[in-house]
């Protein structure tokens, strides 16, 4: 009797997920880029931090002067051992700073305080907060601009996953449709909802609510800077706004460790750093994605296969979007409770990592357990 009633419990979550107002499994919060726009206006700077990036701020920065040639940019080579400060120097941007970066201080991570030195050097309206291996399409940025004009402090769009590799093809869709679960959109882009969220890739943010948000220092040691920014922009009494696009596109080729690395970046602190928490957040996992699985090859009866049937067609509805709009192989859809079970995997390493003292390693700097 446990397995039906599992089973039940599994398609009851599924149908509310479907049913929920926010859909957060869709995906209609889009933002495209703007046809035949105009390069955007002197009000504007775009913010680069950039850790031995050689093997992508080239292309990124050919990109942004195609896209926005008069705009100006800093680029702070977050102390590279690299060639990134020198092929950002020689780019050919008409407008680039070039910033050499210093250690972070004691309880800075490196991304925010390399953000916190380039803002310095901007004395726009409006600040693009743009990682080094995103490739922008010309008119990205006016929509950006555009959608922060209908009253949005903080616009935000995931960029399109780089696609190379079969890792990635399966993995990385995963993660958008995740992400969407844990913050959807719909709910965070709307006021008054203490869900606030953003995608650290590509930030427009307004310059004043930024500063009387707390700047950069009021979240200096978040390891989800981008959504410990939003939540900060919310709560100072600002609208922002988060969406998809395929006009920015992430150059970094990841393999299947990689992705294990990024997923493991964050998951711990995502779960607030507790066993409870991430023991809690199994159970859920092998409920909504193997239950479904178990009873319709394995239920004692027609009743608990036709449920177990169910809850897989509602699991694979929920995940079918995501891959449609990335133009990825729907069938891949078949493979959500393994790659679901790849990514608890990743959150248990983030979980061992953090108790024997290492809350989040990235980019070669290692972030120690302490004090909230």
């Amino acid at each position: 009797m446990v397995m039906p009633i599992l089973a039940a419990v599994s398609l009851v979550g599924w149908l509310l997920v479907l049913l929920a107002p926010w859909g957060a499994w869709r995906c209609r919060e889009r933002l495209d880029a703007a046809p035949a726009s105009p390069v955007p206006s002197g009000d504007l700077t775009v913010l680069i931090p950039a850790r031995n990036e050689a093997t992508v701020i080239g292309e990124t920065l050919r990109a942004l002067h195609d896209a926005a040639p008069d705009v100006p940019t800093v680029v702070i080579d977050d102390q590279s051992t690299d060639a990134t400060a020198q092929i950002a120097r020689t780019s050919g941007l008409a407008h680039l700073t070039l910033i050499r970066g210093t250690a972070p201080p004691p309880g800075w991570t490196g991304k925010l305080w390399a953000l916190q030195q380039g803002l310095e050097h901007a004395g726009t309206s409006r600040v693009l907060l743009l990682d080094a291996d995103i490739r922008l399409a010309p008119g990205l940025a006016t929509a950006l601009r555009r959608k922060a004009d209908e009253g949005y402090a903080l616009v935000s769009v995931c960029a399109e996953p780089c696609w190379h590799g079969i890792g990635a093809r399966l993995l990385l869709p995963a993660f958008v449709y995740f992400f969407k679960l844990l913050y959807p959109f719909a709910l965070a882009n709307r006021s008054g909802t203490p869900v606030a969220a953003a995608a650290g890739g590509v930030i427009l943010i307004d310059r004043t609510a930024l500063i009387e948000a707390g700047g950069f220092a009021a979240w200096r040691t978040a390891i989800i800077d981008d959504c410990t920014l939003a939540a900060h922009v919310k709560r100072a009494g600002y609208r922002c706004w988060i969406g998809l696009t395929r006009d920015a596109a992430s150059l970094r080729r990841a393999r299947v460790q990689d992705i294990a690395h990024m997923i493991a970046r964050t998951a711990f602190v995502q779960l607030h750093e507790s066993i409870w928490l991430t023991l809690a957040a199994s159970l859920l996992l092998i409920l909504a994605f193997w239950i479904p699985l178990l009873a319709l090859a394995f239920g004692p009866g027609q009743a608990a296969r036709v449920i177990g049937l169910l809850g897989l067609l509602a699991m694979l509805a929920c995940y079918l979007p995501t891959l449609m709009y990335y133009r990825r192989n729907p069938l891949a859809a078949l493979l959500l409770p393994a790659t679901a079970t790849f990514f608890l995997a990743a959150t248990w390493y983030s979980a061992w990592r953090a108790l024997t003292g290492t809350r989040s390693v990235w980019k070669g700097r290692r972030y120690q357990r302490g004090p909230a």
